[in-house]
């Protein structure tokens, strides 16, 4: 891999997730009843982000707030959420972020905060340290050593996002973590983004509505040819009769996009194309962008899919995840039996009511794979992950 992935999470008191250490993977495909933790845990990863980009009041807020999603369970009842997120590097010194965010009021506090990086005994070298509002960052450039803030800082958002930038990697850490994203189900109602002529511009993904579908697509067929030729490959793969897909006009700035197929003496608009269509053009140019972020958590990609078209989108995963960390939400069984275990985990509510996650290779499998297709067990329940 070209990029340094995070390779281990903990969430403590977030919804159903009441204390969980997990191994994080390039490619990570989370499978699951509904109200499992699979939707959790990408929101765990969004408020890191979060985090990391100065926006926590604002995730908080979106997601009803902190009341709203710190856990409940009877056996878990907590008054508080912490996250931590340990990144390898390329010296194989791995850093670690940590932060707890307390109720206070109607409101949150974050009462304490670290990223700090192993490198060797006593004891870790910190690049920043917070406790209920007391911060101290290693300042690289005058002083090498910890100093305390001597501006205002705002008390709703991380010390991580406020401090001046440190050494190379926590500093590679913060952007990596804030440029995570998160998609959900593409919108492909009647007046949807990706359905309507777009305004031209620089764009490296074709955006979480699709609003930046067609200036992507164009801008890769402009700057490079083989990477637009491997999409159009991908589109013909999924659809035979597919030709070719071309940008005319439409106003001074205002481009559309069309779909050229073979059987058809006419190319068809985005508004003309059907939802599944749409929705696997989105996928495969966002798969193929040359802007993927660090981390790129994708909810329920199958939505309108042909069961067909499952492989190309798991064999997608695959190469995509050599260039961003992929966490993958879904209930499609016959996209599981694309997969290997190894790029499965499994989730199952225990019975206490927290969400638990299990990866593939942890149950027995190898036997029953002589006889049967890896959905096939999970509808069986040998994968967990069931109701």
């Amino acid at each position: 891999m070209s990029y340094c992935h995070f390779d281990h999470i903990h969430i403590e008191g977030y919804r159903r997730i009441a204390n969980l250490s997990l191994t994080l993977k390039s490619l990570n495909v989370v499978i699951g009843a509904n109200g499992s933790g699979k939707t959790s845990l990408l929101e765990a990863i969004s408020l890191l982000s979060a985090s990391a980009s100065g926006k926590m009041a604002v995730s908080f807020t979106d997601l009803g707030g902190f009341n709203a999603i710190r856990t409940n369970l009877t056996a878990y009842a907590s008054q508080a959420i912490q996250f931590s997120l340990r990144q390898t590097t390329e010296t194989e010194l791995p850093l670690e972020y940590e932060i707890r965010v307390q109720p206070k009021g109607v409101d949150y506090s974050i009462s304490d905060e670290s990223l700090f990086q192993d490198r060797g005994p006593p004891n870790p070298f910190l690049h920043l340290t917070a406790n209920r509002g007391s911060i101290q960052y290693f300042d690289s450039v005058q002083e090498k050593k910890l100093v305390r803030p001597t501006w205002e800082i705002n008390p709703m958002e991380s010390a991580l996002s406020q401090v001046p930038r440190m050494f190379a990697e926590p500093e590679a850490f913060r952007k990596a973590l804030a440029s995570s994203t998160h998609y959900h189900a593409l919108d492909v109602s009647h007046n949807a983004p990706v359905r309507l002529p777009q305004s031209m511009r620089t764009a490296t993904l074709p955006g979480k509505d699709g609003e930046d579908l067609v200036s992507c697509l164009y801008m890769i067929r402009e700057t490079d040819g083989d990477r637009f030729d491997l999409i159009q490959d991908t589109l013909r793969a999924g659809f035979p009769n597919f030709d070719r897909l071309n940008f005319p006009p439409v106003a001074a700035g205002t481009l559309a996009m069309t779909w050229k197929d073979k059987t058809s003496g006419q190319p068809f608009y985005m508004h003309q194309l059907s939802e599944g269509t749409l929705r696997f053009l989105w996928l495969v140019t966002l798969l193929y962008s040359p802007g993927l972020t660090a981390v790129t958590m994708i909810d329920e990609p199958e939505v309108s899919l042909h069961p067909e078209l499952l492989s190309i989108l798991a064999d997608l995963f695959r190469s995509a995840s050599d260039r961003t960390q992929l966490i993958i939400a879904t209930h499609s069984d016959r996209l599981v039996r694309f997969l290997t275990p190894e790029e499965i985990l499994s989730t199952t509510i225990d019975d206490d009511g927290s969400a638990h996650f299990t990866w593939g290779t942890e149950f027995d499998l190898e036997g029953w794979l002589k006889d049967y297709t890896l959905d096939q067990l999970w509808q069986m329940g040998r994968l967990g992950g069931r109701a």
